[in-house]
């Protein structure tokens, strides 16, 4: 299902603020935009409708002749992210057009972030699903163990999607309704509440509702 339109951030790392009452209020700090618009795209020409837009300034000598291109186009030397927001009328936008967060976003809105989560790498199925584990005593010699994973006789194979250790984290993950709890428009910084997915200078895709 196609988002609404949004900005491109990275993102800073956490701290907190203070309410007007005193109390405490964690926040993600998120450095999002400015975002210039690559291509505005239509139903006509490419079958939807949406707007590419660029974040992170790359020099022009770091952009291959193909982007180099591209990027000339909206007047810009290069980037280094590079993302669609579906819209609902692109004629609103232009090419070369700048959006910054203040235009997108205000304070006491509630928005959605998406983020590439922490990876964890190789981990078991305690860690990874959950699982409770064999007994602790010096004498088991069942302790982290996924245990029996076969079928028997019939289907004689593992069946699948059974949860076994694997690879863990560097997934894509939405989460909604993030309220914003500040806007610092000279700084390009917007205050988020509570933590969004990723590490520092990671990625975040911000979604208006």
């Amino acid at each position: 299902m196609p988002k609404t339109m949004g900005i491109l951030g990275k993102k800073v790392g956490m701290t907190r603020v203070y309410n007007e009452m005193g109390a405490v209020i964690p926040v993600t700090v998120v450095e999002a935009g400015p975002c210039k618009v690559l291509q505005v795209k239509s139903q006509a020409k490419e079958g939807y409708n949406a707007i590419q837009v660029g974040f992170g300034v790359k020099k022009a000598k770091r952009v291959n002749k193909p982007l180099a291109g591209h990027f000339s186009k909206a007047n810009a030397d290069g980037y280094y992210h590079i993302r669609e927001f579906r819209v609902t009328n692109p004629e609103e936008y232009q090419t070369g057009q700048e959006l910054n967060l203040a235009e997108v976003f205000k304070i006491g809105d509630v928005i959605d972030v998406q983020g590439t989560s922490q990876g964890k790498g190789f981990q078991g199925v305690m860690k990874r699903h959950g699982f409770r584990g064999g007994p602790g005593g010096h004498g088991s010699g069942f302790h982290r163990a996924p245990g029996s994973i076969g079928c028997s006789a019939w289907p004689a194979r593992v069946v699948k999607g059974k949860k076994l250790p694997g690879r863990m984290g560097t997934d894509t993950v939405l989460k909604k309704n993030v309220l914003v709890i500040d806007i610092r428009d000279d700084e390009n910084l917007i205050l988020l509440k509570g933590p969004v997915p990723g590490a520092k200078e990671g990625l975040l895709k911000l979604f208006s509702k």
